[in-house]
């Protein structure tokens, strides 16, 4: 049977709902069509852009009648780079929204049929919680310009006057880099051309601690002026730690090894009064004030005594484990990353805590090693990336036979799938659910979620 749509037409929608990860969701003829830029309320005039097996996806061309909700988007670039696509969706819906998204992935994916979520913890702020921003480099007629990629287009970027998602202090940085550069003439890298030096900007923030850690990123061949660079950086007295990478490919990244141009290795960040080094590459949440929340809302469901033996999976720079050391007999974190790694061990030292040891491995691999050094866990906790847990380490990590699993999950999707299997495979239980919202304003939303194992079950 034919679609009702066909690519190309456009077409009166009345939206109804969000879908996981923010498109409106419309019925025409009873076909589904998702729809970029509208909100729940919307009657938009919209665009159809792609047809599929029983469904369309369409953009937003016109706002026709808005929907209740809708709200002044205080960015001025909104709608222009994507990375905060609900600014104008009033806060208490997005809320809402992101609780419904876990929900529904748990009952239709997982097979949950009255999950125990419990509510969603709203951030503590929705503007200005980002710790860490990288910008992008761009030609203009004033020179070089930094800013983000304009949405779906990778090959163009959008100057950026003020970015809400930093903090003053990282807006005047972004702006006297980019004065820097066009002071010294420097070209700007065109990714369509693969030409040009300057590329990224990365600015990263302990927010607790008030320093500040600069990475710039060029291609090869023309070298800048150094001890220039560091002189305009260090009329920031917060800046305490300028790097510089090269990129030689055409791929857009920043996860690069690093030169230090002035200053210390790493910055320090605080969190749950620990404090934890920063360094270019190492991984630790973007919004600090809600790490705080996630951090502790894991400790509160790992519920130590002060007895167990715990792993901690993909534990990044450690600052999960870290958190629960003080509770436990001893913790062991495994992640692949051995810059953050490297990071750990010194978070370990920095912070006097001595009942954790970290190793850089792939998890699926390390756990059997790691079974036969510590013996068995009593309680696991896993922070795996988006994907979720790959099939093997799922398995190895259910075979381990902890009492509980601590899984901290940002994508509800592969959360409901991987959930499924440690309930009928292995026998755990989802006792709670907490959605906490990171990133405001974004289709995101992160979760923690214990799971205990039935005493009665019976592998098959």
């Amino acid at each position: 049977m034919a679609a009702p749509v066909s690519n190309g037409q456009r077409l009166e929608l009345h939206v109804d709902s969000l879908a996981y990860g923010g498109n409106g969701v419309a019925r025409h003829d009873g076909f589904v069509v998702f729809v970029r830029r509208a909100l729940p309320g919307d009657t938009v005039l919209a665009r159809i852009t792609k047809v599929k097996r029983g469904f369309a996806e369409a953009v937003a061309e016109e706002v026709l009648t808005p929907g209740p909700d809708r709200v002044e988007a205080p960015c001025r670039h909104f709608g222009l780079c994507g990375g905060c696509r609900f600014q104008d969706y009033a806060y208490e819906r997005q809320l809402e929204s992101k609780a419904a998204q876990v929900r529904d992935a748990l009952v239709r994916l997982g097979g949950f049929t009255d999950p125990p979520l419990e509510p969603i913890v709203p951030a503590v702020s929705q503007l200005r919680y980002r710790n860490k921003l990288e910008y992008s480099c761009t030609r203009t007629a004033d020179g070089p310009a930094l800013g983000f990629h304009r949405a779906g287009r990778w090959d163009e970027v959008l100057p950026i006057e003020e970015c809400l998602l930093t903090t003053e202090l990282g807006n005047a940085i972004r702006d006297t880099v980019q004065a820097w550069a066009r002071e010294e003439k420097l070209e700007a890298y065109d990714q369509g051309t693969q030409t040009g030096y300057l590329r990224h900007l990365v600015v990263r923030e302990g927010r607790n601690t008030g320093q500040v850690l600069v990475q710039l990123v060029t291609a090869t061949g023309k070298k800048f002026e150094q001890g220039y660079l560091v002189e305009v950086l260090r009329r920031f007295p917060e800046v305490r730690s300028i790097h510089w990478a090269i990129n030689d490919t055409p791929a857009e990244v920043t996860n690069l090894p690093t030169t230090l141009l002035w200053g210390e290795e790493a910055i320090e960040e605080e969190i749950l009064g620990l404090r934890f080094r920063v360094r270019p590459n190492a991984f630790l949440q973007t919004n600090t004030e809600m790490a705080e929340t996630l951090f502790g809302l894991a400790r509160e469901f790992a519920g130590l005594t002060g007895g167990e033996t715990v792993y901690d999976l993909y534990c990044g720079t450690g600052t999960i484990g870290l958190a629960l050391a003080p509770q436990a007999l001893t913790v062991w974190g495994v992640e692949i990353s051995e810059e953050s790694v490297a990071c750990a061990i010194e978070n370990a030292e920095v912070n006097g805590i001595t009942n954790i040891a970290f190793f850089a491995g792939n998890v699926s691999l390390a756990l059997e090693e790691l079974l036969e050094r510590s013996g068995p866990p009593d309680v696991v906790v896993v922070d795996p990336p988006r994907a979720g847990l790959a099939g093997k380490a799922l398995r190895r990590m259910a075979r381990l036979g902890a009492q509980r699993i601590v899984y901290v999950s940002c994508n509800p999707t592969t959360l409901a799938s991987d959930l499924k299997v440690l309930r009928d495979d292995f026998g755990y239980e989802l006792v709670r659910c907490r959605p906490v919202d990171m990133f405001p304003h974004t289709p995101h939303i992160e979760s923690v979620n214990l799971l205990e194992r039935r005493a009665d079950f019976v592998a098959p």
